[in-house]
């Protein structure tokens, strides 16, 4: 298997030869060991171009398959070609899939129930709740959570899986060896502890604006499923939902407020027949998988007093403004603070942006 990698290995060096033109070359040597020194007789007839043709003897006169496997092991990265067995079964079966993976971290089998969770860069309270509370019940059902590692809701669903205890994998539109965003550096280290970081990328490849739809579609192909929390109607998750649509994977979509522009990715993919979800029970009832564990939403045995029991009956599941908690509670605005700060202590409670809670639990 090692002989057999450093020539995919290889191939995903030479510019111009992507999966396509690999496997016809491979179809017509008989093997990759082959395809690699392929003659220019086998080269014509497998369809590459002069352009492709001139890659590929330039490449095996300059690169040292050896040196690279040695050069990614350094960096703590894991080859996996099509060929390995832990190459990923869902990704395996959509059409041209990359025949060769950079992987930070781990695959297990268990990454074979996954689902993407996929939206803006710029989610609303709202979406950053629903992205954090879907993520979370999917990865504690041991639903592998797929994202990108973008700001926004990528962000918020890897934390929120890792958070869970659960697994995650983000997919790079640059080498494993560069997070980008620069922010998410620590996430990323994080996601390697409990899932993986891939890219179809070579080690040093910067991010840039052509990678990032085929990184979407790895992203799909990972994924039994893609699910859209907040997107508007130019947004690249939406580049995600046709991969997955073309792939004949499920497309699924959180419904937000019809006042708010992010929702109208959400909503027209709805009635175009995506599945409407509003928890982690219909994205599993919808693929005929087990239902998630349901934390308890009582305070339970936690000894409250008075004004914080009124407090948390206020506090509802859909984050409310603090003001708007004391008046249900009929608490006045320090006592409220009081008694809030004391609920999030005792986990019951979130604080999920500056004066907005919901129920914790």
């Amino acid at each position: 298997m090692h002989d057999i990698t450093r020539y995919y290995l290889g191939f995903n060096l030479v510019p111009g030869i992507g999966p396509l033109r690999l496997a016809r070359l491979i179809e017509q040597c008989g093997s990759v060991a082959a395809a690699w020194h392929a003659d220019e007789p086998d080269m014509i007839a497998a369809g590459l171009d002069a352009r492709s043709m001139a890659g590929l003897r330039a490449a095996r006169q300059t690169i040292d398959l050896d040196a690279e496997l040695a050069r990614l092991r350094a960096a703590g990265v894991m080859p996996v070609a099509i060929t390995d067995p832990i190459y990923p079964p869902l990704l395996r079966m959509i059409p041209a899939p990359p025949p060769l993976l950079y992987v930070r971290g781990t695959l297990t089998p268990a990454d074979q129930r996954a689902v993407a969770i996929v939206g803006t860069r710029q989610p609303s309270t709202y979406g950053r709740e629903v992205t954090r509370r879907l993520a979370r019940d999917l990865a504690a059902a041991g639903i592998t959570i797929v994202s990108g590692l973008a700001l926004g809701i990528d962000t918020i669903a890897h934390t929120a899986a890792l958070e869970a205890g659960g697994r995650t994998i983000a997919v790079l539109a640059c080498g494993v060896d560069r997070v980008y965003p620069e922010r998410n550096r620590v996430l990323a280290e994080r996601i390697t502890t409990a899932g993986a970081l891939i890219s179809d990328y070579p080690l040093g490849t910067p991010p840039a604006p052509l990678n990032f739809p085929p990184r979407n579609r790895i992203i799909a192909g990972l994924s039994l499923a893609t699910l859209v929390v907040e997107a508007g109607e130019q947004s690249g998750a939406l580049i995600t939902v046709q991969f997955a649509l073309d792939q004949g994977r499920d497309v699924m979509a959180v419904p937000g407020s019809i006042f708010n522009p992010l929702s109208a990715g959400p909503h027209r993919l709805i009635r175009e027949g995506a599945a409407l979800v509003t928890d982690a029970s219909d994205v599993l009832a919808a693929l005929g998988l087990d239902g998630p564990h349901r934390p308890d939403e009582s305070p339970l045995e936690l000894a409250l007093t008075a004004e914080e029991e009124a407090i948390y009956r206020a506090v509802e599941a859909e984050p409310q403004h603090i003001d708007a908690i004391g008046r249900a509670a009929g608490l006045p605005a320090a006592a409220t603070a009081a008694a809030l700060a004391l609920l999030e202590l005792k986990g019951i409670v979130r604080q999920v942006a500056p004066f907005y809670y919901s129920r914790g639990r």
